[in-house]
């Protein structure tokens, strides 16, 4: 009898480190948190995260999916209503994500590093527009948040406005190709 119980002791504790978990990413807590830098400045913002989860196996992030609603994307530096609107329009529009034709953007987890002290390597795929690219980042652990910050040059993903890997003579009008996503996300 003692034997039968030390073998579904050990069976029992087997099934729950080995099997992956999936959470739901809580999309009231998470932040997708942008920034993008122009020879005479910098805008950011926000976008909301439509939904997402991720799946978990001994500690390790196994997979997940996170989908952006493009449509909720904010300007937080600009405190003048009017320009604020234009610069959101300008963004929502075809020079920029073209969110009518894309209303999402979608990071999906392809493999992870084990975390060790907190920190996993992590490759995913990010489509932007009609556009999949893998992408690496370090993803930090606290409890059931993650921190990301994601490096991703947009003359990959076709927005070509005020780029100089596509136009010349734009002088000050440039705008980097690079810009950052800072992801907070919260699992439920």
């Amino acid at each position: 009898m003692k034997t039968k119980s030390i073998l579904l002791s050990v069976a029992l504790l087997l099934a729950t480190t080995t099997f992956a978990q999936t959470a739901k990413v809580n999309t009231q807590k998470t932040t997708v948190k942008w920034m993008a830098e122009k020879v005479t400045g910098k805008h950011d913002g926000f976008v909301k995260v439509k939904e997402g989860s991720i799946t978990l196996k001994k500690g390790t992030i196994e997979a997940g999916t996170i989908l952006m609603d493009m449509a909720s994307i904010t300007c937080t530096d600009l405190t003048d209503a009017g320009y604020n609107a234009k610069l959101i329009g300008h963004l929502k529009s075809d020079d920029f994500f073209a969110v009518e034709k894309f209303p999402t953007a979608k990071l999906v987890i392809t493999k992870a590093s084990a975390f060790v002290n907190g920190e996993a390597d992590v490759t995913a795929n990010l489509t932007i527009k009609s556009t999949t690219l893998p992408i690496t980042f370090k993803v930090k652990q606290h409890e059931k948040m993650y921190h990301a910050t994601l490096v991703v040059d947009r003359s990959k993903y076709d927005v070509r406005y005020g780029s100089k890997s596509f136009f010349d003579d734009l002088g000050d009008k440039v705008i980097y190709d690079e810009f950052t996503l800072e992801v907070m996300l919260v699992l439920e």
